[in-house]
């Protein structure tokens, strides 16, 4: 795309660059409210139900873990890797998640709304209905991964982009969006559509989102 005799290009995001340090073996035992876990490797840990809010894991890597219905509600995760965890009903509402990969994850019902995301890469995995509803996102990549029913309501994204994913039923009404490159999805939105305002698409989408965006300006098309 050109204006003006110049290339309009889109700001990519900044990914994270986490350098874990030597990591300490996990001693077992639940996770804690408030806990503070600093420079630890935990595999195949079983988190199920467990109540972790407001803790702190920083320069970690879970490996694995099972998170089914964990309340990390308020948790800080920063300068860390999640790799293969898999749960249903984790509860990360408020949390922060900064310099953070989450790598080949499969989630359902992931609570993140009213969250913030700086420099996140997702990469890989599957999640289903996550919830990223008011949800502050900003320097984040969802690199080939699957996701369904995304719920983005009310979220601000900049400098999101989605490169070789599947985006299955999206809600982004309400959405703010500056920088959000959407062209390396197979795009699906529910609902919202007129909240791509800051986005970037491709022509293909263009015309698969063609019969939304005239249903959205109240356009009929007869031929």
């Amino acid at each position: 795309m050109a204006r003006n005799g110049q290339k309009q290009t889109v700001k990519a995001a900044k990914r994270p660059e986490v350098r874990l340090p030597e990591l300490m073996a996990w001693e077992g035992g639940g996770l804690e409210p408030d806990g503070d876990y600093d420079g630890l490797e935990l595999v195949d840990e079983d988190f199920a139900g467990q109540d972790g809010r407001g803790a702190r894991f920083m320069d970690c890597a879970l490996r694995r873990c099972v998170l089914d219905e964990a309340d990390l509600a308020k948790a800080r995760i920063l300068d860390s890797v999640l790799d293969g965890v898999r749960g249903v009903g984790t509860d990360l509402s408020g949390a922060s998640l900064r310099d953070v990969e989450l790598l080949d994850a499969r989630l359902g019902g992931v609570q993140l709304h009213g969250a913030v995301l700086e420099r996140v890469l997702v990469r890989g995995g599957k999640i289903d209905y996550l919830n990223l509803r008011t949800a502050r996102l900003k320097d984040v990549v969802f690199e080939g991964c699957v996701l369904v029913e995304p719920d983005f309501g009310g979220a601000v994204l900049e400098r999101v982009e989605f490169r070789d994913c599947v985006v299955r039923g999206a809600e982004f009404t309400g959405a703010r969006m500056a920088e959000v490159d959407l062209r390396g999805a197979e795009l699906g939105i529910a609902r919202g559509v007129e909240a791509l305002a800051g986005a970037v698409i491709s022509p293909a989408q263009l015309f698969e989102l063609a019969p939304a965006m005239a249903a959205q300006l109240g356009l009929r098309v007869l031929a």
